[in-house]
């Protein structure tokens, strides 16, 4: 396009124009016949066959201390791996459990686990308070959302700012009102905006007071290795911070290598404080007789140490930043301008987060589908899918091949520039 203006300057005569020539890319667009997929945020076939190695491992059954990992026992995780994420997130390995593959059913028995029996702290079981509260960061995470939901808790948001929560909105919410019991963040290239946790916002967060003597922080440091560019960002050592504020109970950081090797197969990981670690053994004890050290043996051999991740994770960054450029590309080349959408370049992370003209996300999404183009729903990534303002789309470029990712945002694009065109004609 030549001479971009912003769309709401047009006259109505060059709306209309512009509009006609929106409607007829559109038509040509579902003329295509396509059948694309940028829902969820998972790895590509290309991605999981760089773990295939893993298949032909453990070259054997014994850890270094001698002990078959084929029988029962070891409810911490084999000491190895988890040496390997305590150097990954910068955490003492004693603090670290290595369990099953999920990483979100390790958030769920925490939950679990705190509504039925208290942790450190408690007044009481969860369960047994009046009301519950979660403050949740917007645009956030669905699922996280999405289990609070399930348990019948509350949750109120914060805006999501690029150096992490809008710490003020979290004081302010925290300080006076004991039903508040925690924060849900992922807190390294966060899920939608790839908004990275500064150390400042991490230390204001563990430190700040709190109404509720046992608010807990779940960090969950998903995407923590998911490098998109050479400038590798570190995630805050927020048990660090947190013990140094007097609150070491507060933290518990999750993470997993469901999206480094085989996001079914992987292994998640758990970090707390000690009295925290104590709590989570007792409950864990319950349910298990320990974890299956037979993986956690073969992706110690399978990495080596900890720089072997990071050489793995490089491989992955060459397969999924172009994804991430072409969607940038789309966007850029369709929208930039017009002022009726605006996107996240992440240095990280899964996803890409667009924003759309206030009051069409919905329609955006709408017209994808009908066009062959899946997107994830409008407002999932708020509470209960309740965008207030009809404006946000999260973007998952990752599991679809490059081309198709082209494809796609193309269309995408120009669904956003139909959809505004349509919303200011009418408005008109």
């Amino acid at each position: 396009m030549t001479d971009v203006v912003p769309l709401s300057t047009l006259s109505p005569e060059q709306l209309a124009a512009f509009l006609e020539e929106k409607q007829a890319a559109y038509a040509a667009l579902r003329e295509r016949g396509l059948s694309l997929d940028l829902t969820r945020g998972k790895p590509s076939a290309e991605q999981l066959d760089l773990s295939n190695g893993l298949l032909g491992l453990p070259t054997t059954y014994r850890d270094r201390g001698g002990v078959d990992v084929r029988n029962y026992g070891g409810l911490e995780g084999l000491r190895e791996l988890r040496e390997v994420f305590g150097e990954l997130l910068g955490i003492d390995a004693d603090q670290v459990l290595c369990q099953g593959n999920s990483s979100l059913t390790l958030m769920h028995q925490a939950l679990t686990d705190l509504l039925l029996w208290g942790g450190p702290g408690s007044e009481r079981p969860w369960k047994d308070e009046p009301t519950l509260k979660f403050v949740c960061p917007v645009p956030g995470y669905d699922r996280h959302f999405s289990m609070l939901a399930d348990f019948g808790i509350e949750m109120v948001t914060v805006p999501m700012n690029a150096d992490g929560p809008d710490v003020e909105a979290v004081r302010a919410l925290v300080a006076d009102d004991p039903a508040v019991k925690g924060l849900w963040i992922v807190p390294t290239y966060a899920n939608p905006t790839g908004a990275v946790c500064s150390a400042e916002v991490a230390a204001e967060l563990m430190s700040m007071p709190t109404a509720a003597p046992d608010f807990r922080v779940f960090w969950d440091n998903a995407y923590a290795l998911h490098h998109l560019t050479d400038d590798e960002v570190k995630s805050p050592d927020v048990l660090s911070l947190a013990a140094a504020a007097d609150h070491a109970d507060r933290p518990i950081v999750f993470a997993s290598t469901s999206k480094i090797t085989f996001a079914g197969a992987g292994v998640a990981v758990v970090a707390m404080s000690g009295a925290n670690k104590a709590w989570f053994l007792k409950h864990l004890g319950m349910a298990s007789i320990g974890p299956d050290k037979v993986n956690h043996l073969r992706h110690v051999e399978f990495f080596g140490d900890a720089d072997g991740v990071r050489a793995h994770m490089r491989k992955h960054r060459e397969i999924i930043a172009p994804k991430f450029a072409a969607v940038d590309d789309a966007l850029s080349t369709e929208l930039d301008g017009l002022e009726v959408a605006e996107w996240t370049r992440p240095t990280g992370g899964y996803f890409v987060n667009l924003d759309v003209l206030d009051g069409t996300a919905s329609q955006v999404v709408a017209l994808a589908k009908e066009a062959g183009i899946a997107l994830t729903p409008a407002g999932a990534s708020f509470p209960l899918g309740d965008d207030p303002r009809d404006r946000n789309i999260r973007l998952a470029p990752t599991f679809p091949p490059l081309d198709q990712v082209e494809t796609a945002m193309a269309g995408v694009a120009t669904c956003v520039a139909l959809a505004a065109a349509e919303k200011l004609a009418a408005d008109a």
